[in-house]
């Protein structure tokens, strides 16, 4: 019987790769075709505005604390009345996403308490090379 063992085990992998062989593949060639994502996917960061041009980051920082891959480097600078950026007393001046080490926990978007950063259910970035791995905002 212990004999016969490894024989079965070997019949029983091949039999799965054969049944799949014959199958149709589920190819998508990507950029003609898109696949349709979930409705929870989170593909990339988004920073929103105002109605009025504004933008909703006032530079607290919440989000790179928040992250645990620290991926998010954000510096922060005080508005003037002659450069305003945001409505608060500071904006935002420099926004930097590590796109190689971000691990998409979502973490950023809860901590953000003015709800300036959430994911967008798009796949495509801004730079399609890994040379420019940082999605960089910058005043």
């Amino acid at each position: 019987m212990r004999v016969l063992e490894p024989l079965i085990e070997l019949v029983r992998g091949l039999w799965t790769t054969l049944r799949f062989m014959f199958e149709k593949p589920v190819t998508v060639q990507y950029p003609e075709q898109k696949k349709p994502v979930k409705a929870r996917f989170r593909g990339r960061h988004v920073l929103h505005r105002y109605e009025n041009g504004l933008e909703k980051c006032i530079g607290c920082s919440l989000c790179a604390a928040a992250c645990p891959a620290d991926a998010i480097f954000v510096e922060s600078s005080e508005n003037t009345d002659e450069k305003r950026f945001s409505p608060g007393e500071r904006y935002a001046s420099t926004y930097e996403i590590n796109m190689l080490r971000c691990i998409y926990c979502g973490f950023c978007e809860d901590a953000c308490p003015t709800e300036a950063i959430t994911w967008a259910t798009s796949m495509n970035y801004p730079s399609p090379s890994a040379a420019r791995p940082f999605i960089p905002r910058r005043c």
